[in-house]
């Protein structure tokens, strides 16, 4: 009983954390990425659909990103959507092909971001310490149902405690990385 609670918990911190990673992605630093719009949602034929499945992103120089469509018939739909996003981005459309200038960061922005990357950090801090919370709750449950000692139910809190710390200092890692990401010039 107490090892299923553990790898619940494990699995429900992992996703937390690759939730944080992929939220991050989308976050911009002065070097262009595919991962800037591969979540946007384009407007075709009536039906939200995903950029990445409409176009094809490259990254022809570092602060340049490339979107080739599919069909040359969606140029208007990806334009209007990269303009209506909160990227801060001018697309310049030649008929075939979007380009995307990321321009460098101004030392403002670049602390905002940091915040914001702290922010999204302590959410997912908070996520991690729910999922403790909820096991820890169906662990003292159980032992209160006798379906386990209480030895077993210290040594489950123990373990979960590391699981927690293990999790949150991954998280603190990934939020370092993108700092510095976010700072460099």
């Amino acid at each position: 009983m107490v090892d299923e609670g553990l790898a619940e918990a494990e699995t429900r911190m992992k996703g937390a954390v690759r939730a944080f990673e992929d939220d991050l992605a989308s976050i911009r630093t002065g070097r262009a990425s595919p991962a800037l719009v591969d979540r946007l949602l384009v407007e075709y034929y009536g039906t939200a659909t995903s950029l990445m499945q409409l176009a094809t992103i490259s990254v022809p120089e570092p602060r340049l990103l490339a979107i080739r469509p599919f069909d040359p018939a969606t140029l208007k739909d990806i334009e209007r959507t990269i303009l209506a996003s909160d990227l801060g981005l001018t697309p310049n459309n030649d008929g075939k092909l979007i380009r995307l200038n990321i321009p460098p960061l101004t030392e403002e922005r670049r602390h905002d971001l940091v915040k914001l990357v702290r922010g999204r950090a302590e959410e997912s801090r908070v996520a991690i310490r729910n999922v403790r919370r909820d096991v820890l709750k169906d662990l003292r449950e159980f032992e209160r149902e006798k379906l386990f000692s209480e030895d077993e139910l210290h040594r489950g809190e123990a373990e979960l405690q590391k699981l927690t710390d293990r999790f949150s200092e991954e998280i603190n890692e990934i939020c370092k990385k993108k700092e510095t990401e976010i700072l460099e010039e």
